[in-house]
């Protein structure tokens, strides 16, 4: 089974080392690593082009932000299985791809996702939440649940058929996809029960209170195009899931 794993990346040069690293080290073979840079003026390119014969497929170019250049990334995939690497974030070790695909074979089922940890930006030795995910059913988003998208890997063949990232929906594409494939198509997706991704905090969907509140507005919007009753309810539920994340810190060496 073919494995897609897609790193879009704008002026990360700090950090894009560590998450290819994270990728070639993987133990399981048959990997396809695709790159999108748009563009970016850093250094960031000159670190990609060091590891380019491990990446299948690399483009440098402008685009239109982060959905758009993963949807770019999706075109060029091949793999059965894909999936989403932040370029900030990385595996936590070398055998996770083989225990994902592990599950998937053993489950016969459409998609996976695991647990996560956010590590501060710039010592990931510290831990600043837990991400710890559950086996779940559809009804479950009805209560403000959702799998941790870096952990999500999914057959490609439901990107063909349900289609892509939704651009116009601002850092709640990829809550929207996971809404239109696990809840609203019903896609048969496994908990597997293991570290999968390590993020640095500070990504996109943090900041300002305008940022919180266009989050909040896109969740909306999501939850009210694939039918999630109460969404209000919903949304609020989802919040306080993500407070219980902070009830645990503490430090531990971090393989990167």
């Amino acid at each position: 089974m073919k494995v897609s794993i897609i790193t879009v990346v704008f002026n990360c040069g700090s950090y894009i080392e560590d998450c290819i690293r994270s990728v070639i080290s993987q133990q399981y073979a048959d990997i396809e690593y695709i790159v999108i840079d748009g563009f970016s003026t850093d250094g960031t390119f000159d670190i990609v082009n060091r590891y380019q014969a491990h990446i299948s497929h690399w483009v440098s170019e402008p685009d239109e932000g982060m959905y758009h250049a993963l949807n770019k990334g999706l075109s060029m995939a091949t793999g059965e299985l894909v999936g989403i690497l932040n370029a900030d974030d990385y595996l936590e070790d070398s055998q996770v791809v083989t225990e994902l695909v592990r599950c998937v074979r053993e489950n016969n089922c459409d998609a996976v996702y695991g647990n996560l940890h956010y590590v501060k930006r710039r010592d990931p030795t510290i831990i600043s939440r837990k991400w710890v995910s559950k086996p779940a059913a559809p009804r479950d988003f009805e209560k403000g649940w959702m799998p941790a998208h870096p952990t999500l890997f999914i057959k490609r063949v439901y990107f063909d058929l349900y289609g892509n990232y939704a651009v116009n929906l601002g850092t709640a594409a990829d809550y929207e996809l996971i809404l239109r494939f696990l809840y609203t198509h019903r896609l048969k997706a496994v908990f597997l029960d293991r570290l999968m991704v390590n993020m640095r905090t500070g990504g996109l969907s943090n900041g300002s209170f305008l940022n919180l509140y266009q989050a909040f507005r896109h969740d909306y919007r999501a939850m009210r195009f694939h039918r999630i009753p109460s969404p209000i309810i919903a949304i609020t539920f989802k919040k306080i899931r993500k407070l219980r994340q902070f009830f645990w810190t503490s430090t531990r060496p971090k393989r990167i």
